[in-house]
């Protein structure tokens, strides 16, 4: 890149201090900055913990000043960088930020440079370690940092400050809209699973004069086809072995599901009964477990969490493939109205397959397919999406480091159980409410994206000299850089001075 006239460019190294001062906390309490303290996406320290001597972690080590730019040194694409501000001079900082304290160059200068794309994607191309991505101070320091005449930093550090704060108010705006969307998407999905939403199908009975289908007499319904569906796949396997049964004997293997006890549980709307996936679901399955290293171009979807949108559609374009046995496919195929729940990691994320192709849900997915009809399903996916419901999911998941839920936890959820035709007209509300925040959803993460890039595209015309106009007048920077490496050269000479006059006293 060529340099606007007047700039020149040099290292971070040759003009910030090499070493802040080191050393333990001692008796009186000082705010301790961990990498943990940074708020990445405003790019500055958070809330701090106060540490003493007595129980400051081992890392609490660099001690730092207002206007010291901190750089993370693990994970570096995450961008962890900060100012330190007035209200933390004294505290102290982990040993995993390069911390860079400039000498003669703006602090701002160098801080809106670190939290650049073009730092990040320079530090990037020496990272170390797969698990732990890291990079050392020195790849920090190498990074090449235009520097404009000093007048000329102070303007454009104003203009950044100028643009990205109405940027982040914009964006900040944006952040609340979408809580608000998701606050009304909940309370559609709360008033629809307690019989708020439409008016119920006992009501609606009434007004019209006729009798209607209680969801008591659906569940027995579906309870009836579970059964059914149980009996015509044991036989089909036992005709497959070439044992066709004579007698019914063997129908007394099956397991009737336990009903739930609901004698503790509120009253239910007219004409609604207590149920749960396990009274209803004809089977539920794993998803197998195999590595990413047996992904290939051909085979079957592999049906990920990741494939899953919040309107609970699975994207079939970015699954990957896996090839299978046809009998592994057999056991394993997801159809269509198959309800699939996340089981590890994001709980609570969760789709119903309403396409028709060859696929299976992956190891961290829980596949339910239920002996009921197909506005059942969707009603149990939106109630699992309800308020409730994802405290539930969440709060049951097993785990500390990482969260699991298991079949016979999601079969204990009772779920408030309206008449068919009910259902069929809260689904058609819940999707007619929610198509439009869904839409608004979409726009706004476009937005957020969008501003983002407009952030980094600040950055990027303030280090090529395009954000402000230049002022011939201002001294050249390197004028200002010879005599930032003069300084440092005198300093050294003195600390060196300095430690023969220690040594020759001692």
């Amino acid at each position: 890149m060529t340099l606007p006239k007047g700039w020149t460019k040099a290292m971070l190294g040759e003009f910030t201090l090499e070493r802040v001062e080191q050393g333990e906390p001692g008796q009186s309490a000082v705010s301790y900055i961990d990498i943990g303290s940074i708020d990445r996406d405003l790019k500055r320290v958070g809330p701090t913990e106060k540490v003493t001597g007595v129980n400051a972690p081992t890392r609490a080590r660099q001690w730092v000043k207002p206007g010291d730019v901190l750089v993370s040194l693990t994970r570096p694409n995450l961008n962890a960088v900060a100012l330190v501000t007035p209200d933390l001079d004294g505290a102290v900082a982990s040993t995993g930020f390069d911390v860079l304290r400039p000498q003669g160059i703006l602090p701002e200068w160098v801080f809106n440079r670190v939290r650049s794309q073009a730092f990040v994607s320079d530090v990037c191309e020496g990272v170390q370690g797969v698990v732990y991505p890291a990079i050392r101070p020195a790849a920090v320091r190498r990074h090449d940092l235009p520097i404009p005449p000093i007048q000329e930093q102070r303007r454009i550090v104003d203009a950044i400050d100028s643009y990205l704060t109405r940027l982040d108010d914009a964006l900040a705006s944006l952040e609340r809209a979408q809580t608000k969307l998701k606050a009304y998407r909940a309370s559609v999905l709360k008033a629809a699973v307690e019989g708020r939403l439409v008016p119920t199908e006992a009501s609606v009975a009434r007004a019209e004069k006729r009798v209607y289908e209680r969801a008591e007499v659906l569940l027995a319904r579906i309870l009836k086809e579970r059964r059914r569906r149980w009996e015509e796949a044991e036989l089909s396997n036992v005709k497959v072995a070439g044992r066709a049964p004579k007698v019914d004997a063997w129908k007394a293997k099956y397991e009737e599901p336990v009903a739930p006890d609901t004698s503790a549980l509120p009253e239910l709307p007219e004409g609604w009964c207590w149920a749960s996936l396990e009274l209803m679901k004809e089977f539920s399955l794993y998803g197998p477990r195999f590595s990413s290293d047996d992904y290939s171009e051909e085979g079957v979807l592999v049906l990920r969490t990741s494939d899953i949108s919040e309107a609970g559609r699975v994207d079939l374009a970015t699954p990957p493939r896996l090839k299978l046995a046809h009998e592994e496919f057999e056991r394993y195929q997801a159809k269509r109205g198959d309800l699939l729940i996340t089981r590890t990691g994001s709980l609570g994320t969760l789709a119903v397959l309403d396409d028709e192709v060859r696929a299976i849900a992956g190891a961290y997915l829980i596949q339910y397919r239920l002996a009921a009809p197909t506005e059942t399903t969707w009603y149990c996916f939106y109630f699992l999406k309800s308020p409730r419901a994802q405290m539930q999911l969440v709060q049951r998941g097993q785990g500390v480091g990482r969260p699991n839920l298991n079949v016979p936890t999601i079969d204990s959820i009772l779920i408030p159980l309206p008449p068919l035709a009910e259902q069929a007209r809260i689904i058609d509300e819940i999707q007619r409410l929610t198509s439009v925040s869904d839409e608004l959803a979409v726009q706004m993460r476009a937005d957020l994206q969008r501003g983002a890039r407009l952030r980094q595209a600040v950055l990027k015309w303030a280090f090529e000299g395009k954000l402000v106009d230049q002022d011939p007048s201002d001294e050249p920077a390197e004028k200002l850089l010879a005599r930032i490496q003069a300084e440092r050269a005198d300093d050294s000479l003195s600390k060196k001075s300095l430690a023969r006059k220690t040594r020759g006293a001692a």
